[in-house]
C-alpha cells in the first residue's frame, strides 16, 4: 500500500475549494481507487493523506483532467506553496 502525503501553505479557502475538495475526494475512491482520504487545517496550514493500493493508481488519479484542473486552480488561487510525497506503508498496526 502507497500513501500520498500533501502538505499545503493556505493562501485562501472559499466555497470553491470546499466544493473541490469534496468532489476530489469523492472521484478518488469511486473511480481511482483510494481506500482512504483524511485532512485537516490547522491556522495557514493543510494536511492530507490518502491510502492507494498502487502506484499505477495514484498515477492514473494524478493524470485525472477534473484533477489536473483543480491542481491549477490551487496553484493559482488557494495555495501558496504546496508538497506531494509519494511513500510506501511498510507497517500498519493500531490498539
Amino acid at each position: 500500500m502507497y500513501a500520498v502525503i500533501f502538505k499545503a501553505e493556505i493562501a485562501q479557502l472559499d466555497d470553491e475549494y470546499s466544493a473541490t475538495a469534496a468532489r476530489m475526494r469523492e472521484l478518488a475512491t469511486s473511480q481511482y481507487g483510494c481506500l482512504e482520504f483524511s485532512a485537516c487545517c490547522e491556522e495557514n496550514r493543510e494536511i492530507a493523506i490518502s491510502y492507494w493500493p498502487s502506484l499505477e493508481h495514484i498515477k492514473r488519479w494524478k493524470q485525472d483532467p477534473e484533477h489536473l484542473a483543480a491542481q491549477k486552480q490551487g496553484r493559482n488561487k488557494w495555495y501558496h506553496n504546496y508538497q506531494v510525497q509519494v511513500v510506501e506503508l511498510l507497517r500498519q498496526y493500531s490498539h
